[in-house]
């Protein structure tokens, strides 16, 4: 399944490579919401709010009240996504505050992530209406719109947070907005360590990769190919 996605940042929808560099900037929001209307479900992530610069709170709540969404960005509280779902969102992602960044060498792997708040979160918004992010860069999980890491594999992430949410989200950083093709590889490895959805997205260019992941049981996210036109949505 195709998942595409909306970015806002700065009140206009953009497109980031390797969420730094601006690519591209979009504020026809209409042609955009009519455009991804058909689709079961759309995912819409606030990346001042996850780069903890501000937020697009009634941009978020227009769009979900439209298109039927699955809203991230800068969640840190179970009350942050109680109040998406009340704004219209079918479900929310969290990923940085599920994660400790840049503990000491000794501490336990699993002890890099909160497992009690992911377990709270379970019990406060319900299972059916979490994803978790988690999203590499280098090999490592990468947190806090990007700019820090975690000394986990995604492997490891998913294995140790596999029994507190709907989905799993994973985002490639190092060929996001690239357009030059998802690993597959990498994609396959994910599918074996989860039995819930798994979700991918970085560099996806186009719709052959689209239909090799869903052949694996894994739906995909696209943006820059969308944007840019090298992908019909």
């Amino acid at each position: 399944m195709l998942i595409p996605s909306i970015d806002l940042m700065g009140g206009r929808i953009v497109q980031l490579v390797q969420g730094e560099k601006l690519k591209l900037a979009f504020d026809d929001f209409e042609y955009w919401i009519e455009r991804f209307a058909k689709y079961p479900l759309v995912q819409l992530i606030d990346l001042d709010a996850a780069m903890r610069l501000g937020n697009n709170r009634s941009l978020i709540e227009m769009i979900a009240k439209r298109l039927p969404c699955q809203v991230g960005g800068g969640l840190k509280t179970a009350e942050d996504g109680k109040l998406l779902l009340e704004a219209g969102a079918k479900r929310v992602i969290y990923g940085s505050s599920l994660f400790r960044p840049a503990e000491p060498d000794h501490i336990r792997r699993h002890k890099l992530i909160y497992l009690e708040f992911a377990e709270g979160l379970k019990s406060e918004l319900g299972e059916e209406a979490l994803v978790f992010s988690v999203d590499t860069k280098g090999g490592r999980v990468a947190v806090k719109g990007w700019k820090d890491s975690v000394d986990l594999t995604p492997e490891e992430a998913i294995t140790w947070l596999e029994d507190y949410c709907a989905a799993f989200l994973y985002t490639h950083v190092d060929t996001e907005g690239t357009m030059q093709g998802f690993p597959i590889d990498v994609a396959a490895i994910l599918r074996a360590c989860t039995a819930k959805q798994l979700i991918v997205a970085g560099g996806i260019k186009e719709r052959s990769e689209i239909e090799a992941l869903d052949a694996m049981g894994v739906d995909a996210v696209a943006g820059m190919a969308v944007y840019a036109g090298a992908m019909e949505a």
